[in-house]
């Protein structure tokens, strides 16, 4: 990993350095926390966690050939290299932050209240097509998760497209602080967090605390539907760039076709051309706003329109975030990684799309704040108003949007559980073949052992 010696890797944590001299001037190969990933000549981050402590895993990963440890405490005289750190977890961030200056890569940071992973892959497929790009997997979008991420990038990476997930104010101005992105995507400005930062304006204020670190000439790409981000004018004297359906944007689409669960035809037009009868092959109004963000980013850094327009179309779902899985019994539209309002509002229109008995199998969504019962009856009178045809809940919050959505349409047909266990228990005799389901809930109520039960 280009620069980080152990020599280095202690002058920038801060650290202390104790093995021999003649060590301090190696290379690592690999940096992890997780002591089953040790790679030989790799560095090991002992992290204290709430029911782990990495400390115990250090002599076992020296034994199987990593090449140094970082600890937090004074481990004595070894007969292998570590660096002694007052926090392990600020270690991994200073690492990562002097790491990517090595590197000197353009970095795409993307954040957002919803649609960030779903932002994410699209500006990867579409940066690809050009570039040789490393991306966030997973859930690494955290302060641990964005230093892991930034670790598995290589010499031979062009480009690096993080993403950036917050809940609480001063983590996106950390985050940036490793990043420093040359362009910054936010899709939305919504409820998610609120019970933390208070308000959909506390949200924009926390989600826009990457501006001190943005780069000279960087770019930021904004959502300019979203009413709260139409607001913002400049982020450290850069004026952003706009996307959204509307044709104030700088890039906007119309024509919007649906294809059903197949996804959406429409026509992008941007500041260099238009594109026509581009197939966004995800279902939702909302996911041709990710392929504007695409489309944006692809254009900062010189695709053509029809790179552009092939990585839209060939970019692919991720398991629990809008993927489409066919059964012999059921559809389902696995969307069951996280939940706000907002999404699951957006997901309840694409399950309309369905075949058969159109049927969204729904839990509570957290971090709502005081506000979060209205906002899940909002969503449950949003729904009886659509073409669906029952509603199964678990949770004790989704049993107001239950209750809301009874409420409004009687004719509905809703049952509500106080658990998952419950309305597992009572699924497949409520289910019916051809069903096509909607299975969304935040991240919490682990709904994904719905969808894996659906699939036996």
């Amino acid at each position: 990993m280009k620069n980080l010696t152990l020599e280095n890797i202690a002058a920038v944590t801060g650290g202390s350095y104790s093995g021999p001299d003649e060590l301090k001037s190696i290379e690592v190969t690999a940096i992890t926390t997780d002591s089953r990933k040790v790679e030989r000549g790799g560095l090991f981050v002992a992290i204290k966690g709430e029911r782990v402590d990495g400390h115990k895993f250090i002599p076992q990963v020296i034994d199987k050939g990593a090449a140094a440890a970082i600890s937090e405490v004074d481990l004595g005289d070894q007969d292998y290299p570590y660096i002694v750190v007052e926090s392990s977890l600020q270690a991994v961030k200073d690492i990562a932050e002097f790491y990517l200056k090595q590197l000197g890569i353009p970095v795409v940071g993307i954040t957002g209240s919803v649609g960030k992973t779903s932002t994410k892959e699209m500006t990867y497929s579409v940066l690809r097509q050009q570039y040789r790009v490393h991306k966030t997997e997973g859930n690494f979008n955290n302060e641990l998760g964005v230093p892991l991420t930034v670790f598995g990038l290589r010499d031979d990476d062009e480009m690096a497209v993080l993403e950036m997930g917050i809940s609480h104010f001063g983590e996106m101005y950390r985050l940036a602080k490793i990043a420093r992105p040359d362009t910054m995507i936010v899709t939305n400005i919504g409820d998610a967090h609120v019970e933390n930062l208070g308000s959909r304006d506390g949200v924009l204020k926390a989600k826009t605390e990457f501006a001190p670190f943005l780069k000279p000439g960087a770019h930021v790409i904004l959502n300019g539907d979203d009413d709260k981000l139409a607001t913002v004018t400049e982020l450290n004297g850069i004026a952003p760039m706009w996307y959204g359906l509307d044709s104030k944007n700088d890039f906007w689409a119309d024509n919007l076709v649906s294809l059903g669960l197949k996804g959406t035809r429409c026509d992008i037009h941007t500041p260099q051309g238009d594109l026509h009868g581009v197939t966004v092959g995800m279902p939702g109004r909302h996911m041709v706003y990710n392929a504007l963000a695409g489309a944006a980013a692809g254009q900062v850094y010189g695709l053509t329109l029809e790179q552009i327009k092939r990585g839209i179309e060939t970019s692919e779902t991720l398991a629990g975030r809008f993927n489409i899985i066919d059964t012999p019994h059921y559809t389902i539209i696995d969307d069951c990684y996280n939940a706000s309002p907002v999404s699951m509002k957006a997901s309840l229109d694409v399950l309309q799309d369905g075949a058969g008995r159109k049927v969204a199998v729904l839990g509570d969504m957290a971090e709502l704040g005081p506000d979060e019962k209205q906002l899940h009856a909002g969503v449950g009178t949003y729904a009886a108003g659509l073409n669906i045809d029952a509603i199964y809940t678990a949770g004790p919050l989704a049993r107001c949007l239950a209750a809301a959505a009874r409420s409004a349409n009687p004719a509905l047909e809703v049952k509500a559980f106080d658990s998952l266990p419950e309305l597992q228990a009572a699924l497949p005799s409520l289910l019916k073949q051809g069903d096509t389901l909607l299975v969304k809930a935040s991240h919490c109520m682990h709904f994904e052992e719905i969808v894996e039960q659906l699939q036996r």
